[in-house]
């Protein structure tokens, strides 16, 4: 773990992960790496870095083991809504992080980040690293997951919004 422990740092110096996930072959799937992109021109605190995991779970995994006070995972979520409908979900609740449940085996080649967020825990545990102590989703409802590159309409009209509401993420988690 790098850098003092959460609760030793002065205000103004939470780090923030923005993780963009998905796969840019597979239609609105990827989103979460074009929100990412957009993010890049944006002005954002010193304290805030980008991580494009793509479809790379375990990559995402390792990260976390680096002392994230919050983590903001951009990715298309399936909820029944309008396509385009974006959603900001608190994930940090121990039940949406899969305690109590059965564990799945593990898939190097399927670690999706609700597999990941299952799997914190355990990571910590046997790392001594803390988990971020705050874990938030910017979600946006898919039009289209099919083969292909491009993201549909709806969402790609999301993707101005998506970057807004990350980016005003980012710089309230900065000040905490």
């Amino acid at each position: 773990m790098n850098g003092p422990a959460p609760e030793a740092r002065t205000p103004g110096t939470a780090r923030t992960l923005v993780a963009g996930v998905g796969n840019i072959f597979l239609g609105d799937d990827g989103f979460g790496v074009e929100t990412l992109r957009r993010l890049t021109r944006e002005e954002l605190p010193a304290s805030v870095e980008l991580a494009d995991v793509g479809v790379r779970g375990v990559h995402l995994a390792y990260e976390l083991l680096d002392g994230w006070d919050t983590l903001v995972l951009v990715d298309v979520t399936a909820r029944g809504g309008e396509p385009g409908t974006l959603y900001l979900i608190d994930a940090s609740a121990a039940d949406d992080r899969g305690r109590g449940t059965e564990p799945a085996p593990l898939d190097g080649h399927r670690m999706t980040p609700d597999a990941v967020l299952a799997l914190l825990d355990t990571l910590c545990a046997g790392t001594g690293a803390a988990p971020p102590r705050r874990i938030l989703v910017v979600g946006c409802e898919p039009a289209c997951l099919d083969e292909g590159i491009g993201l549909s309409p709806q969402v790609a009209a999301a993707v101005p919004e998506a970057v807004r509401m990350v980016t005003e993420l980012v710089r309230q988690e900065a000040v905490v």
